[in-house]
Parts: structure tokens; C-alpha cells; sequence
């Protein structure tokens, strides 16, 4: 008796040439529709599925391989169910091509709710689970990618497969039809219930690529990305090598910041941290601006700019070695000049608006979500607190650090001067540490400038530091049981103090 192979699928690349060795490796081909079309045109013999169950589609083709005759065929147990096939009188499936309806690519672009729902294949991953269920026997193909691999088994086997290949095709068949379930719950979540977190969640993600490595050369790394491609995941590259595993972390937080900004903004980043952030009236001088920050971390850097990346711009950006540029758009005279840089990426990301998307934290054996923290201040929403009040540039300047200071590892202090950062203190321990290491980092341009706290000042000792520095103004959380000692050491040296109420903490 001969095999038997139900082939059905939506994308019929290479299907025609796989039908021509099914069938020279003696298989039956069952279909429907329009690959049943396909393999008949390609010359091969075909049998409708319709005239194998003996019952036509129905509901306008949205019933024809749910069919008891289809699923028993496949889900029989070649020892344990053999009785009953023989009884009923069935016929058994060894082999399923099945690829799905696209989903996916329906709702990347416009459609309409009706159109998204037709998309939503129902035959297909059912076929695909009973099969990958029982990989004892039949041999599961859901990709056209996988077509030279079945045709190199079936020709090493006599038209058979090997355990090993089914099993490794069952793996791939589920992960196929978790991927399409879970872009489906991400879709109609959202639209149905409204639950910022949902009792269960499904991560719909697909390998984009994977690294030379991870953080570190002994560690495997690949970069996943969702459907709709947002941040670095949507950006073009226009030159360089392949993005490594800590470029993709550092341009995200380049971009998380420098969207923050309506005005022209550079921000140059390090190990996840920014170490340089300005704003000016054009591109060329908030880089200019950002790079004097810290120029010495700068070597090897990450830059993001929100405007066209110009050409004097570019001259900059060149003058020393950094790893990657992005930016929503390049003047054709600035990445000739750029492209001078052998290895340097550069990348346009013409939107590079982040959305309202939650924030994910992996931990052993769990997830940690969260909104992400996007609390715009203005000046009414400032508590004045000291006996001086900022003036309006510094209340400018205080508004500027605190977008700031919530992008930078805490423990974080932040120095700003004429919208431009001159001294960054991240990720210390102790919030005194983070003021030192920030005077440190300013050099001397600390005089004058403003100071934001990603949380309150336990103590008044970092107040007195940023006395000695002469730092004029300080936005901070508040909320301390210090905070009456901290304020009345703040008024002591003349230093303008304001609360946010917030707290911007980033670990």
C-alpha cells in the first residue's frame, strides 16, 4: 500500500518540486484548493481531501481537513489503534506538509478586524499538533525551509524518515504553533480585555539573527525580535559589521533616552549608561555638547541622534572611535564620511517612537513586567522646597536632568549645565559615591550647574559635596526622614531645591 502525504499549504514556495519527489518516492498526495492547483499543475497525480473523507468543504472552505478520517489517520497508533483503522475502514497519513494561514503578516500592515480574523487558521494547527503528537510515526514539515532536508531523508531512508529527524521536526511543529497562537493572544489581548497584566502571557518572538556571542566571547548569543519591529529591532543598517549582543543593549538605551526629546538631542552611551546628553538648536552642536561631557568614556561608544545626522555632524562622529551611530535619518555626504569608519554601524530608524509597551525583567524561573517610566514633569508640578526659588533657566536645566537621570543605573546623580549633561554618576552603591564620582566626572564644569537625584538623599553629606562644587540647584524625589536636614543644608549654602515626588530609580 502506498504512503500517504497530505500536503496543505498558504505559501507554496517549493511545492511543486517537493510533489515531484513525493511522488517519486511513491506517496499518495492528498490537498485541497489552491495546492491541490499547484501540485496538479506541476504534473503530479492529486487526491482532493474532499473525495478521501467522502464529505465536501463546507462554510466556505473553512471546514475540509477536520475530519475524523484525516485526524485518525494521523494521530493512529501503528501498533495500539490498528484495529479500529481497520475496522473504520481509514487509511494512514505518514507524512504532513502543512504551512499556516499568514497571520502575522496580515496584521503587520493595514487590515480590518474581519480581515484578521479570517487569518486565523484552524485546520492547519490542528493537523500540525496531531502530527507532531505522534512523531513515532508521521513526519510533520511546516516551513519550505525545511523541504531539502525531508527530500535528503526520504531519499536516505527508501521514502521513510528517521526517528531522529521526526522527532526534530515535532520540536519545530510546536514551536510553530506556539509562535502563531501567541501572535494571536497579542493581537486580540489588547483589543478584547484591556488587562495591563494578564493572568497568562505569551511571548511571540521570532530569531533574527544570532551573535558572534553574548556579553562576553565564552557566552552563545542571538537577538529575538516581535512582529511589529519597534526600536533597534525596526532600525535599517546602512554599513558596518553585524550588531553585536552589547551593541542591540546600548543602542536601545540610546534610543529609550534620546526619544525623550522634542528638541535636537545627541546622547552618546557606555556599558548601558549615557556618559554625554544635549540639546541645542541643531544636531551638530548637541553632539558637540554631549561628546564634551565625557570624552573619554566616549571611546568606543554608542550614539543616537533624534534629527538628520549631517555632515559636520559626521566629521565629529569620526574624529574618534565609537561602534555605532543611529539616527532616523543620514545626509548621502554624511554616510559617505561615516562610511570611512570600516566597521562603524550606522543605522536609520525613521520612527523612533518606543510606544507604551511593557517592560519585561527576566529572573531565574520568572518574569518581572512593568509600565514603562515615563513620567513627564513640568514646572507646575514641582515642589518648591528651599528658601530660594530656581530661576528659569534653571528650572529649564532641572527638567532636562531629571529626563535624564531616569535612564542612568542607580544609584544615579546627574550635573547639568545649559542643557547639556557635564557629569554622570551611575550605578554606585552608595548616593553619596554617585555625587563624588559625577564632580569627578564634570572636572571643574560642575561649577554653577544643576544636580538631579534619581531618589532622596538619605543624608545631607552629598549636599554638602555639590556645596563645595558650587552646584547651584537640585531636583530629588524627597521623601527621606531626612529631608528636613537635608533641605535646611541646602538653604545653609544657598542651593535652590525642588521635589518631583517620583522616584526613577533603573536597576
Amino acid at each position: 500500500m502506498k504512503k500517504i502525504a497530505l500536503v496543505s499549504v498558504f505559501n507554496k514556495k517549493g511545492i511543486a518540486e517537493l510533489s515531484k519527489e513525493l511522488q517519486n518516492q511513491g506517496y499518495k498526495i492528498l490537498s485541497t484548493g489552491g495546492t491541490a492547483k499547484a501540485i496538479r499543475e506541476a504534473g503530479v497525480p492529486v487526491t482532493e481531501v474532499s473525495d478521501f473523507t467522502e464529505f465536501p468543504e463546507i462554510l466556505g472552505g473553512r471546514v475540509k481537513t477536520l475530519h475524523p478520517k484525516i485526524h485518525a489517520g494521523i494521530l493512529a497508533r501503528r501498533k495500539k489503534d490498528m484495529k479500529t483503522i481497520k475496522e473504520k475502514k481509514f487509511q494512514l497519513i505518514d507524512l504532513a506538509v502543512i504551512n499556516l494561514y499568514p497571520f502575522q503578516e496580515t496584521i503587520s500592515k493595514k487590515h480590518s478586524l474581519e480581515e484578521a480574523v479570517e487569518n486565523i487558521d484552524i485546520g492547519g494547527p490542528a493537523i500540525i499538533r496531531a502530527a507532531a503528537k505522534n512523531f513515532e510515526s508521521v513526519t510533520i514539515i511546516v516551513s519550505p525551509e525545511q523541504y531539502s532536508g525531508l527530500v535528503k531523508e526520504l531519499q536516505a531512508n527508501n521514502g521513510s524518515t528517521s526517528s531522529e529527524f521526526r522527532k526534530k521536526c515535532a520540536s519545530k511543529a510546536f514551536e510553530c504553533t506556539a509562535f502563531y497562537d501567541s501572535a494571536i493572544n497579542n493581537y486580540f489581548g489588547p483589543k478584547f480585555s484591556h488587562e495591563l497584566f494578564p493572568e497568562k502571557i505569551s511571548l511571540g518572538f521570532e530569531k533574527n539573527f544570532e551573535c558572534r556571542y553574548g556579553e562576553n566571547p565564552n557566552q552563545k548569543g542571538a537577538f529575538y525580535t516581535l512582529l511589529e519591529k519597534k526600536g533597534i529591532a525596526g532600525a535599517r543598517q546602512l554599513h558596518g559589521k553585524q550588531l553585536s549582543f552589547n551593541n542591540i543593549l546600548d543602542a536601545d538605551s540610546a534610543l529609550a533616552l534620546v526619544s525623550d526629546f522634542s528638541e535636537p538631542c545627541a546622547v552618546i552611551v557606555k556599558h548601558n549608561n549615557p556618559c554625554g546628553v544635549a540639546s541645542a538648536e541643531n544636531i551638530s552642536d548637541a553632539f558637540e555638547k554631549a561628546l564634551k561631557c565625557d570624552s573619554v568614556s566616549a571611546f568606543g561608544s554608542i550614539i543616537a541622534l533624534n534629527r538628520k545626522c549631517d555632515l559636520k555632524t559626521a566629521e565629529k562622529i569620526v574624529s574618534f572611535f565609537n561602534e555605532l551611530v543611529i539616527a532616523p535619518e543620514f545626509e548621502e555626504k554624511a554616510v559617505e564620511k561615516l562610511k570611512g569608519k570600516k566597521n562603524l554601524r550606522i543605522l536609520e530608524l525613521k520612527n523612533m517612537d518606543f510606544g507604551n509597551g511593557l517592560e519585561f525583567k527576566k529572573v531565574a524561573g520568572g518574569l518581572l513586567l512593568q509600565e514603562p517610566n515615563s513620567q513627564e514633569l513640568n514646572e507646575k508640578e514641582l515642589q518648591f522646597v528651599s528658601e530660594s526659588s530656581p530661576s528659569k533657566e534653571q528650572v529649564s536645566d532641572l527638567l532636562f536632568a531629571w529626563k535624564i537621570v531616569r535612564h542612568v543605573k542607580s544609584n544615579a546623580i546627574v550635573l547639568v549645565k545649559d542643557k547639556a549633561t557635564v557629569g554622570i554618576g551611575a550605578g554606585q552603591m552608595s548616593r553619596v559615591d554617585a555625587v563624588e564620582l559625577a564632580i569627578k566626572k564634570a572636572d571643574g564644569r560642575e561649577k554653577n550647574a544643576v544636580l538631579a537625584s534619581d531618589a532622596f538623599f538619605p543624608f545631607s553629606d552629598s549636599i554638602k559635596l555639590a556645596t563645595k562644587s558650587k552646584i547651584r540647584a537640585i531636583i530629588q524625589p524627597g521623601g527621606s526622614i531626612k529631608d528636613k536636614e537635608v533641605i535646611e543644608a541646602a538653604d545653609k549654602a544657598g542651593i535652590t531645591m525642588v521635589f518631583t515626588g517620583k522616584r526613577a530609580f533603573k536597576h
